[in-house]
């Protein structure tokens, strides 16, 4: 097994799939984030066309897929440190496979509801917990630290392609097969990801069993102080927060503006989130160089400067007209307005996914590189879960001002939002956060 805190002779970042384990550790990813890709797609789409919601729908199938990590994440967390991190990450996918699957078959006997997608959403969002928290916490364990941040930046790559190609290719199966059915995709991957993550061969320890002189509750607040009382990682985890509030607000009011305010239908919108997996993976091939040219901490306030101005390129972009007697999305509207219109999208998506890709790496391999083993798993989970509820929080909200002060009024609340989360770390210690610090 790699030593979690090695950091002597540590190949160079592109010798990292040299790593043992870490090539199907990555295949692993990248298939089910692919997967993931289409299924995002096509439950907004389906619960905006197939069963008739509306924006504030769409805000609660949101809030209903993170609910988890309000209730659950920090509990997780704890009990992630105490286990084997692959087989928790075996289960999981196969669990994710299973509810998944309950979707089309639900709509094929004629019982799907929006009840039903959003109670499936909520123990997706259970089983995808457990998995975030075990995927962040075992790949410490498969590459050294000294090269966390190109394992993450190779991941990232490859999440990148998936989110490039996954929203086409969801959009094309939406519409030729109908949404419930293009979810079977992302089944199928999370099948293929379990059984390739079955097939790494490099050990963990033990498990560590519960130390019977603390509590659940005593191990959970020393994951809390590590993380808030740390001089970089607290205000990374504060503005990380922020960013999750806002940016859920902005990707609700998006979907809807799209669909509903421009007339557009899910092939448009599979494009321009395409677009933006595209410039992520443009972000993530500079995230390792100029994360070590300018440190963690500048390369993620250039990243968080670069999303909020996509956001405003597409808040900016014009509507487009839809003729008399037109019905539908994409009924009667000027197809060259729909070609000028996606091309405004597609380039507010790629700066925001750019500055994805840079910041994402940085941040995350930064975050894993200071933590020691025995923390990582609560480390994330403490994260990651305040994260998604700041989603539970701001998925509703952003569907409640979309439906009430409109589509381009909501994106500009979570535009000044964004910016708010640059200030925070250009003024707080993590500026100064470089790779390799203790």
């Amino acid at each position: 097994m790699t030593d979690p805190n090695e950091r002597e002779a540590a190949p160079p970042p592109r010798d990292v799939f040299r790593h043992p384990g870490f090539l199907r550790f990555w295949t692993a990813e990248t298939v089910s984030g692919f997967g993931d890709y289409v299924t995002v797609l096509a439950l907004q789409v389906l619960v905006v066309t197939t069963l008739g919601g509306t924006a504030v729908d769409v805000g609660l199938l949101g809030a209903s897929r993170w609910l988890p990590y309000l209730l659950f994440g920090l509990v997780l967390g704890v009990l992630i440190d105490r286990r084997r991190r692959r087989p928790v990450l075996i289960a999981t996918d196969l669990g994710c496979a299973v509810l998944l699957a309950l979707i089309p078959v639900l709509w094929w006997l004629g019982w799907l509801s929006l009840l039903a997608v959003l109670a499936i959403a909520f123990a997706y969002g259970t089983l995808t917990l457990m998995n975030d928290s075990a995927s962040q916490s075992y790949l410490p364990r498969l590459v050294p630290r000294s090269a966390l941040l190109a394992a993450n930046a190779r991941i990232d790559q490859s999440g990148a392609v998936a989110q490039t190609t996954g929203p086409i290719v969801g959009g094309a199966l939406i519409s030729a097969l109908t949404a419930p059915i293009a979810i079977l995709v992302d089944v199928a991957s999370y099948l293929v990801s379990a059984l390739t993550l079955s097939r790494i061969r490099v050990g963990e320890p033990a498990a560590n069993p519960p130390d019977g002189r603390r509590s659940l509750f005593a191990e959970l607040a020393e994951g809390l102080r590590w993380v808030y009382r740390h001089r970089m990682l607290a205000p990374l985890a504060i503005a990380t927060h922020v960013w999750f509030l806002f940016n859920s607000i902005l990707g609700t009011a998006f979907v809807a503006f799209v669909l509903l305010g421009l007339h557009l239908d899910a092939l448009h919108l599979g494009i321009t989130l395409a677009t933006a997996g595209l410039g992520s993976l443009v972000g993530a091939l500079y995230s390792t160089r100029l994360g070590i040219r300018w440190g963690a901490g500048r390369t993620a306030i250039v990243a968080n400067l670069l999303m909020p101005l996509g956001w405003v390129v597409v808040a900016l972009a014009p509507g487009v007209g839809v003729a008399a007697g037109g019905v539908g999305a994409g009924a009667g509207i000027d197809p060259g307005a729909v070609v000028m219109v996606v091309g405004i999208l597609c380039l507010g998506q790629f700066i925001f996914g750019a500055g994805m890709g840079l910041e994402n790496a940085n941040t995350l391999g930064y975050r894993q590189s200071v933590t020691p083993d025995a923390l990582q798993g609560r480390m994330n989970t403490s994260i990651r879960s305040i994260n998604r509820a700041m989603i539970v929080v701001g998925a509703p909200i952003g569907g409640i001002l979309a439906e009430t002060i409109g589509y381009r009024e909501a994106m500009w609340i979570g535009i000044a939002g964004l910016i708010v989360v640059a200030i925070i770390l250009a003024v707080s210690p993590f500026r100064r956060a470089r790779h390799g610090d203790i």
